[in-house]
Formats: C-alpha cells, structure tokens, sequence
C-alpha cells in the first residue's frame, strides 16, 4: 500500500536529486499565513535541504495539468482563504496529501480552497511537515502540526469570522488518514502546550476523508489500523474513494465500519473507477462529481444552509 501511495510523490521525491529545483511555494498575494510553531517545531532537527517544489517536466499529468510537489517543508504553516462573498461561518482546515513525502498543494490545495470558497466556506491551507513524517506513531510530526493547526483556528475564530462549532477537516490520500488521525487524537496534545491554541479543543467538528491510506493495514489483511481508535467522540465523517484505487477502498470501508460501530454519523460514497490522487479536477469519470456530494452532506449535517449550495462542481 505503502508504495501505491507514495505514487504522486516518488517522482517527486527522486526529483531533489536528479533534476534542478524550483523556488519553494508561496500563497498568492492578499491571504493571512502564520507559521505554526512560533519558536520553531517540536523536535525539529537541523534540515540543510531547501523547500522545494520537486515536480519536473517528466511527472504525471492529473486533468492534463501539473501538480505542484512541494518537498522539504520543515517550517510548517497555515494560511486562511477567506470566502470573497458570502460568509456561512463554518471553516475547513485542508491536509494535502502525498504520501508523507511531499504535499500536493495545488491539486489538494489551493484548489481545494477556491471550490470551498465558492461555497461560502473559510478554507485554511495547512502546510505540514514532510517528507517521513507519518503516519503517526512512526512520528508525531504530522499530527502535532494537525493539532496546532486546529487550534489556532478555533482561537482566532471571532476574528476570522468562523463558527468554532464549525470547524472541519478535510484531506487527501495521506492527508485523508491525518485528518482521520486528528478525529481520534484530540484529547491531548502530542507536545507541550505553548499558547491560548493549545487550550482549545482540537477536535474537528466534522470529517471529509478523500481516498484515504493508512487506515485498513494491506500487510494484515486490510485490518484496521489499531493506531485510529474510533469512539462515540469521533465527528462525524464523510468518506469518498473508488474501487480501483491502487491504495486500496478498504481505508474506507474499514474506516466506515468502524465509524458504524461507534454509532458516529458517517456516509460513504464508492466508485468502480477512478484511481487515486484526482484532486476535485473534472474528468469524465463520476467520482470527480464528489464535491457536490459533499456540499450536500455539510447541509445534512447542518454545518450550511441549503441556500448556500455552490453552483460549480
């Protein structure tokens, strides 16, 4: 599974070493970033290597178009996409995903924020540590940044104009199984509290979990990951992956199940085709439709109203 999930980042990560680098990537201009960690991460270690953005010319093509690889990130960091139009309060915290090696920031990014901004929804981009940094325990890099993250955006919730009641998270791939980790590990933090962030809940108050690794163990018969311990205080979730995906949908059912025991509030969306790392780009195959779904799921959960429904998508 391991190795199918890594599949947007091996290239990726070899490109550091075969081919010239490009500048790191940077937030268009007009949008709040913080670094996550004001006096530098928890058990953060000297990294020589610059952030880069490791896609090259040779890389795969998601839609027709490229795929911003962004490797080396040792400074991790958040930035807000607040709705240019109308505001419905509820905010959703963004985990690319890249299979702990590098972050897709575009395709499970920026663009993830521009559909949610179409909705009415505060998207806030976070830029967590890779590469080899998850999935939790194999290090707690990831999901310390996940928990802070969380936390500063329930702390600055009146000043962002969101409803703390209404935060999320929402995540591909490797970021699929963060943001599942963070919907089981919020009762305490994984590093010592700094600030006001820190004394908040991090729990999201609901879930979207896209194509998702890391949750069904392949090694193990696709057992569920022990790691991922589901209770009746898990948000609920929404899930979406298709059959053939190479990573394997038994992260979803595997992870859907679980939810159904808890008695937490889950739905589950699966394809026949689609493979893995799509993004929200358009193609002719129906799971790529799976934002809209998930736009109806936030009104049946009552995170939005009906009248604020996205008319792309």
């Amino acid at each position: 599974m391991r190795k199918c999930l890594s599949s947007l980042a091996a290239v990726g990560v070899l490109s550091v070493s075969l081919f010239a680098q490009k500048p790191a990537w940077q937030p268009a201009p007009g949008h709040l970033s913080l670094n996550l960690w004001p006096h530098g991460a928890p058990g953060a270690v000297t990294n020589s290597a610059a952030e880069v953005d490791t896609t090259t010319a040779k890389d795969h093509l998601i839609a027709g178009k490229p795929v911003i690889r962004l490797g080396n990130v040792s400074t991790p960091s958040l930035t807000v996409y607040a709705p240019k139009q109308k505001n419905t309060g509820a905010a959703i915290v963004v985990f690319p995903g890249g299979g702990y090696h590098i972050l897709a920031m575009d395709l499970e990014g920026t663009e993830v924020c521009d559909w949610l901004n179409s909705a009415g929804i505060t998207c806030v981009l976070v830029k967590y540590r890779v590469p080899d940094s998850g999935p939790y325990p194999k290090s707690p890099a990831a999901l310390q940044d996940a928990q802070r993250a969380l936390g500063i955006v329930r702390s600055h919730a009146a000043e962002w104009h969101i409803d703390p009641t209404r935060i999320g998270a929402l995540g591909f791939s490797a970021g699929a199984h963060l943001s599942a980790a963070l919907s089981t590990h919020f009762e305490q933090r994984l590093y010592d509290p700094i600030d006001e962030a820190d004394r908040v809940s991090c729990r999201p108050d609901f879930a979207v979990i896209v194509y998702p690794g890391y949750l069904a163990l392949s090694e193990q018969n696709f057992a569920p990951n022990a790691e991922i311990h589901v209770t009746s205080q898990t948000p609920p979730s929404f899930m979406v992956q298709a059959e053939d995906d190479p990573v394997h949908v038994e992260n979803s059912t595997v992870y859907f199940l679980a939810l159904k025991s808890a008695k937490v509030p889950a739905e589950m969306h699966l394809y026949a085709n689609g493979g893995h790392g799509y993004g929200l780009r358009r193609t002719e195959l129906p799971v790529t439709s799976w934002p809209r779904l998930v736009e109806t799921w936030l009104q049946t959960i009552q995170v939005v109203s009906a009248r604020t429904q996205s008319p792309t998508h």
